[in-house]
């Protein structure tokens, strides 16, 4: 349809012609010409589109010249040549151009153009790669996204047959040769030289004759959402709110299924690990899993948070009366609160050691008295008491009554902390990813590379400080992808000299003396910023020589006894120039 358009336009590009003697008398004017003045007149037309002076200053000094003249719609370029008839007589040769047309056709031109380049920016920014081949297997072009998927720029990919592809290994059977053959889309899945599942599916464009002209193939990566419906399914497995109880690592399927074990009784038990390791999500994962989590609330009392002075009424209550300022009808305490459910003491190593008295006969009792109060007041609680501290030591130094150590010291369920779980890292990122993304209704990702520099890190403060620093993350980085320029100084060597070793240059480090020699093996090492970073610059010198040697990324994965395709990934990996003829 759009052709039609355009060879109307085309069509309507009319010449007009008109012959003047000397006088300016029209001797001829074509119908272009007549149709435009509207009638034959010769004196308007001379006045329309010459003019008396123009005329005269023309035939005085015979040189051609140009102009335009606005006649309604029509805006006329006139160009005007003098010449002499068979008798030597002066006269004008007017040839004239309706240039609206023209103008139409460069405005559809511009427009057309932006159409294109909107349309090639979709492409190239699509997330999907997109592939495109003409009847005969060549590549026509391809968008950023292919490098992602495979590792190689697109600009090898361009101009490449298929075939050549495949023999190479590069690519795996391509599925544009069988939409060829069936003449309708095809859809596989293949899992390519990176570890990538690809969901890919090549669908047929056709010419007027019904015949197959080129093939757009779409490829997906399906791997990443199988590994994030794997890890959010094992994240699930345990929860409590919206904080995740992780059981990835051997680590914590030990704490896991402990609690799971413990949950349907009334045992107390005493969470221990450092602050962050996410003591409150076990315990409230023990309460919903228990048969309390029906009848009764789970009530948390921080007693490193609450003044001492105020601790025993907010745990036991107080009569009317009890003390300046209390209410007239008395309050109940969490005690009160948490009766048929479960009482979380956290911080249970901030207790002072009057009311470490109290609660060791309510544990022993299942009975207290209000603050101020002189009725017992008999309760069905469940204690999960937590800690960070060490309570045997605080036992031998007099800080913590010896038998209330053993009364909470029933089942003891130490939590391991993040850097001794490392398999747990990843999904919890992901998991606070997908948290604070829909929280702010974003959609950001984490490169592969911050990553593997969050999953080095050490994590003083633990899954408390994993989630911080993801929440901070996604509201302060403007860009989709946070990579690991974005990332806080996290008071790690190690992390941070691995971010930065691909920058430094492994000038001091000679692979034969520092294999001959441990210690200044590991001292390379540790300059270059850890063991991947140290491999990673390794590899590349090796790479580097390969090509220099042998030149061709055929060569290369000969000697290195890699595909091709992965020798060509290394090049562009570490900037090695490829020989021109591959590219």
């Amino acid at each position: 349809m759009q052709k039609v358009k355009e060879a109307a336009v085309a069509a309507s590009i009319e010449i007009g012609v008109v012959l003047l003697n000397r006088v300016g008398s029209v001797i001829f004017a074509n119908d272009p010409i007549r149709r435009w003045l509207g009638q034959s007149n010769g004196q308007l037309i001379k006045e329309f589109l010459i003019g008396e002076d123009r005329l005269s200053r023309m035939l005085d000094s015979g040189t051609s010249a140009d102009w335009h003249v606005s006649l309604g719609q029509l805006d006329l370029q006139i160009n005007a040549y003098p010449y002499l008839n068979e008798r030597n007589e002066p006269g004008i040769l007017l040839t004239v151009y309706n240039t609206v047309p023209i103008q139409n056709m460069q405005q559809r031109l511009l427009e057309m153009k932006a159409a294109a380049d909107e349309l090639d920016a979709i492409f190239q920014n699509s997330y999907d790669a997109i592939y495109i081949v003409d009847e005969n297997g060549i590549t026509l072009k391809t968008n950023d996204a292919i490098e992602r998927l495979t590792g190689i720029p697109k600009e090898y990919y361009i101009g490449k047959d298929l075939r050549y592809l495949e023999k190479r290994g590069i690519v795996q059977k391509s599925v544009s040769f069988e939409v060829m053959k069936q003449k309708k889309p095809v859809t596989v899945i293949q899992e390519n030289a990176l570890g990538k599942v690809l969901l890919i599916t090549g669908s047929p464009v056709f010419n007027e004759q019904g015949e197959v002209i080129r093939i757009v193939t779409n490829l997906r990566d399906i791997s990443e959402l199988n590994r994030l419906r794997e890890e959010l399914s094992q994240l699930r497995k345990f929860h409590a709110g919206d904080e995740p109880v992780v059981v990835v690592s051997k680590a914590m399927q030990k704490v896991v299924d402990l609690a799971r074990r413990v949950a349907n009784t009334d045992t107390t038990v005493l969470l221990l690990g450092e602050s962050g390791v996410g003591k409150e999500v076990v315990a409230r994962m023990i309460h919903r899993n228990s048969g309390r989590y029906e009848k009764g609330a789970f009530i948390k009392v921080n007693c490193g948070a609450i003044p001492p002075e105020l601790l025993e009424s907010e745990l036991f209550g107080y009569e009317s009366g009890a003390f300046t300022g209390a209410k007239k009808d008395g309050k109940p305490g969490m005690f009160e609160l948490a009766h048929e459910g479960t009482l979380f003491l956290d911080e249970i190593g901030e207790l002072p050691l009057h009311l470490q008295v109290k609660l060791l006969r309510v544990l022993q009792d299942q009975e207290f008295h209000r603050v101020g109060g002189v009725k017992p007041i008999k309760v069905n609680v469940r204690i999960i008491a937590a800690t960070n501290r060490d309570l045997k030591k605080m036992v031998a130094d007099g800080t913590f009554r010896e038998d209330l150590y053993y009364r909470l010291h029933v089942v003891p369920i130490e939590i391991p902390p993040l850097r001794k779980r490392q398999a747990d890292i990843l999904p919890l990122i992901r998991f606070y990813l997908d948290k604070f993304n829909r929280k702010y209704q974003s959609a950001k990702t984490m490169s592969s590379e911050t990553l593997q520099i969050l999953q080095r890190y050490r994590w003083p403060g633990n899954i408390r400080e994993l989630a911080n620093l993801i929440e901070r993350l996604l509201v302060t980085i403007p860009s989709h992808e946070i990579r690991p320029e974005h990332l806080p100084n996290l008071d790690t060597s190690a992390c941070f000299q691995a971010k930065q070793a691909s920058g430094r240059d492994w000038q001091d480090a000679d692979p034969a003396v520092s294999s001959a020699n441990p210690d200044v093996f590991l001292d390379t090492i540790g300059q270059a910023g850890g063991l991947q970073a140290a491999i990673e610059q390794y590899e590349h010198k090796l790479v580097e020589a390969a090509y220099q040697r042998f030149g061709s990324s055929y060569e290369v994965a000969k000697a290195l006894k890699i595909s091709q395709s992965t020798a060509i990934r290394k090049a562009y990996k570490y900037g090695i120039r490829i020989k021109t003829e591959e590219v």
